[in-house]
């Protein structure tokens, strides 16, 4: 993956206007140990000072929890001594799980980034590496995504 962790993280924040104490429970709910100093230098820009990168597995976490947080726990959770990795359709996945989205939301998030996907395409993101209509998701498409989920979720002020 070569968009920077921390840019997928802080887009994220953005789109889905998460407070520094939503993203905290997120962690929290994943027992992973995050305070607010260390996530608002992760949440800077790379160049303000007291910048400080993300790891995959701070991201990882925090997708993880975002389900949680969004949808609550899950009554079959993966063998947590296997580590997976953290791809662009595996982060495209949580959230869309996180989120509850469905397939024609998805189609509206990539339209409004300007991006059109037929079905086949669409579903092609979210199968298992292997399948053979798997489809890798590109950082062009994840940035995309991310994208359309900004305006998606954009609430601007109502004259």
């Amino acid at each position: 993956m070569q968009i920077p962790t921390n840019e997928i993280l802080y887009r994220i924040q953005k789109a889905l206007n998460l407070t520094t104490e939503e993203m905290l429970e997120a962690y929290k709910l994943e027992a992973y140990k995050m305070d607010a100093s260390h996530l608002e230098s992760l949440l800077k820009r790379h160049q303000d000072d007291g910048f400080n990168v993300a790891t995959y597995e701070e991201l990882g976490v925090f997708l993880d929890g975002l389900v949680t947080l969004k949808r609550g726990p899950s009554p079959k959770k993966p063998n947590d001594d296997e580590a997976v990795e953290l791809t662009n359709n595996l982060i495209l996945k949580k959230l869309r799980i996180a989120l509850e989205l469905k397939e024609a939301e998805t189609e509206i998030i990539f339209g409004l980034a300007d991006v059109e996907l037929s079905k086949q395409q669409l579903a092609s993101l979210f199968r298992k590496e292997g399948h053979k209509n798997f489809r890798a998701c590109s950082d062009e498409l994840l940035m995309a995504f991310l994208d359309g989920l900004n305006e998606f979720y954009y609430v601007g002020d109502i004259d």
